[in-house]
């Protein structure tokens, strides 16, 4: 086990951006592009804010843990976020990013981190994957809802695992 802070594996399409985000602002829109196509995406600015100062706090280590992630620069420039780590560098889709994602997650398990997963379809929500995941009490796996994504509650629950708190 090590000293250093929980490695947060981040999604962006289900957990950032999503359709009704909510968080009692109105939602930013923005487009970003994988070099051939540009996306709409909409996101609570609240939510980018409480990533960002998590983020500068040294709570976390937020790595890119999406399809996007051959394309994140454009996500931080987009959110106006500094350049984070990536889970993985390939441009990738299916059945190759969600088997690259679950290979992040016990990749930080076995890297002595304790683990943060947020993905609204990949995050198992019980079975044996998740109890692998979670035996140790080093992981806190949060699946929202695609079309709500983050929520105030998550980021509580996030900062407060970070923190050592039980989960």
């Amino acid at each position: 086990m090590t000293d250093l802070p929980p490695v947060w594996l981040l999604d962006v399409d289900g957990v950032i951006n999503a359709s009704r985000p909510g968080w009692s602002a109105a939602p930013r829109k923005g487009y970003a592009s994988d070099n051939t196509t540009s996306y709409r995406l909409r996101w609570a600015p609240a939510l980018i804010d409480r990533i960002r100062t998590i983020h500068k706090a040294g709570t976390v280590e937020i790595r890119w843990c999406t399809t996007w992630c051959a394309y994140a620069d454009q996500l931080e420039r987009l959110f106006a976020l500094p350049p984070l780590g990536r889970a993985f560098t390939d441009d990738i889709n299916g059945e190759a990013a969600s088997t690259a994602k679950l290979t992040a997650a016990r990749q930080v398990l076995a890297d002595g981190r304790r683990l943060i997963w947020t993905d609204d379809t990949e995050v198992p929500p019980g079975g044996d994957v998740h109890d692998e995941l979670t035996g140790s009490g080093r992981a806190l796996l949060i699946r929202p809802r695609g079309s709500i994504g983050l929520q105030p509650e998550h980021m509580d629950r996030i900062e407060a695992f970070a923190r050592g708190e039980a989960s």
